[in-house]
């Protein structure tokens, strides 16, 4: 594919590109380079890093740098970059996924944001709760756009889907990369346990491994041993989950267990409310901010706070929640509720707009 030229919109490239909250923002008055070839005949990488554009200047052929997840970039390189696209007229865009690592140390996080800070990048947070925190990590309060997540799965791509019908008991999801962020083991574990039905079903929808997934202390050994002792959890596993596999994990099931230890925000929590499953969440980061805004349209969560008390209590605190989901799923099915689903496309007209004036530089 050919990039688009400038007289078709701004044209931006997302570093990276690859999640699925990057490859949703299309519009009119932008456009997506990664994955599209640029002068010379050169293809942008979906998972393209600073090196790689500090290689290709001048930036002439890009308007906008939208960085997402900087905690892979050596801060040395990221300075580089920065300095690049100020001397050469590429407007930088940060959204704040997270407020803490996902990898990397903490010290080496508020390094980055603090570089970033200073360059006077435009910031977008995903809720209110995430720019008061990262005023607190940072000693001062970013000038950022609070633009909400939205969908995960396209209100569009679901107009003809439908849940799929089951007559047996509660049907449970968990999906994701195994992050130090998510408790998949023990949550694994606790729901094999204590759900007694040999009806209900648990599917791990799992990205594929690392050598570091099983290196001394990873946790995949053990998770693998775990579903292999309960024939009612179903493993499958996929290079990156596309958003049509996990829609589709979605409509063959009731519910969504988000064990998160800490997380700012959770994209998954918003692919359950596009699909009415009901999230049985832990209490962390600034999830409650995220139910509250589509308060009244959706379900609220089973929530377990993991924010108090001993870790050794977390399982307690998981198995009462999942028994309070389980009386909530014998209610009756769960069909997808389309009123949502106009009302998710509005909002995404919303976001798009929200964005483009960030990427022109208005705050």
């Amino acid at each position: 594919m050919t990039a688009p030229s400038r007289s078709q919109g701004m044209r931006v490239v997302h570093l990276p590109a690859r999640t699925p909250y990057a490859w949703k923002l299309q519009s009119r008055d932008f456009h997506i380079l990664n994955e599209t070839k640029i002068r010379g005949g050169e293809t942008v990488p979906a998972t393209v890093g600073a090196e790689w554009l500090l290689a290709h200047r001048p930036l002439s052929w890009l308007d906008v740098l939208h960085l997402h997840h900087i905690d892979f970039e050596d801060v040395a390189t990221l300075e580089r970059l920065l300095d690049a696209c100020l001397e050469e007229g590429v407007h930088v865009v940060f959204t704040a996924h997270d407020t803490r690592p996902m990898v990397g140390s903490a010290d080496g996080f508020m390094e980055r944001l603090r570089v970033l800070h200073s360059a006077e990048v435009g910031w977008v947070c995903l809720t209110e709760g995430s720019v008061t925190t990262l005023t607190e990590v940072i000693g001062e309060r970013p000038e950022a756009a609070v633009i909400p997540h939205g969908y995960v799965a396209a209100p569009e791509a679901l107009v003809d889907l439908e849940r799929e019908p089951s007559s047996s008991a509660a049907r449970y999801l968990m999906f994701g990369a195994s992050r130090a962020s998510r408790d998949q083991l023990s949550t694994m574990a606790n729901w094999s346990l204590g759900t007694p039905d040999p009806r209900s079903t648990l599917h791990v929808l799992l990205r594929a491994f690392s050598p570091a997934d099983f290196a001394e202390g990873g946790r995949a050994p053990l998770l693998l041993e775990t579903a292999r002792r309960d024939p009612r959890i179903r493993l499958s596993m996929r290079p990156y989950p596309t958003d049509e596999e996990v829609a589709q994990a979605g409509l063959a099931s009731d519910a969504l267990l988000l064990p998160y230890l800490w997380g700012s925000h959770s994209g998954q929590l918003e692919l359950a409310f596009d699909l009415n499953l009901l999230p049985v969440c832990s209490l962390t980061g600034h999830l409650p901010e995220q139910y509250e805004w589509h308060k009244g349209m959706v379900e609220e969560p089973e929530w377990f706070d993991w924010s108090h008390g001993h870790p050794n209590l977390f399982g307690e605190k998981f198995l009462a929640a999942l028994q309070r989901a389980t009386a909530r799923l014998g209610s009756g099915t769960r069909p997808l509720d389309r009123d949502f689903l106009e009302y998710r496309a509005h909002e995404h007209k919303t976001i798009l707009d929200d964005y483009a004036r960030v990427y022109g530089g208005d705050r």
